[in-house]
């Protein structure tokens, strides 16, 4: 039992690790639409405008959308049979693990109740927080202005410069790989 409560907090962190690298994806779309005649694209600047992120992310995804509907065939184009746009959301997530209390614990309350030391006492938990984000990618029949495909993913987001961009890339191409509808890898 004493072995299984000092694996927990191991195996917990491993899944909130692991939660992290994921990125979760869903999309709909309208089955009326006929996705085989779409052929070239430009980006909504009026919808993308909204979105509630630094322009340098708006870059970002932008170059990230722009290098996957090329390479899946598609034309930038001054008048376009879909616009792109996007839009975000994020939620703040706090863990609390407090997993060191009670007799032998290391924390303040020590021996006499003075200072730190081993003893009844407790410790101070640990806290972490993470931010999980989500990315909805829209294709608009730029004819009839209606919505035609809406991709979403949603993932951990990092704050490190270096891999920032590697990580929107990531939710990009995963949020990509349902479009066209019906040719999922």
């Amino acid at each position: 039992m004493k072995k299984l409560l000092k694996t927990l907090p191991f195996l917990a962190l491993l899944l909130v690790v692991s939660s992290c690298t994921t990125v979760r994806v869903a999309s709909d779309y309208d089955k009326n639409a006929s996705f085989s005649t779409y052929k070239t694209f430009a980006f909504f600047k009026t919808g993308i405008d909204k979105a509630e992120i630094s322009d340098l992310d708006k870059r970002r995804i932008l170059r990230a959308i722009e290098a996957e509907l090329l390479a899946k065939g598609f034309t930038k184009s001054d008048n376009p049979d879909l616009l792109v746009s996007l839009f975000t959301k994020s939620n703040q997530r706090v863990d609390v693990y407090n997993n060191s209390w009670g007799y032998g614990g290391w924390g303040w309350g020590g021996y006499g109740g003075f200072g730190p030391g081993w003893g009844w006492g407790w410790n101070q938990p640990n806290v972490s927080t993470s931010t999980e984000g989500t990315l909805y990618i829209d294709l608009i029949d730029a004819n009839k202005k209606e919505l035609v495909w809406q991709g979403m993913g949603t993932g951990y987001l990092t704050q490190k410069m270096e891999k920032k961009e590697e990580r929107i890339r990531e939710f990009v191409t995963k949020i990509m790989e349902k479009y066209p509808p019906g040719m999922e890898q």
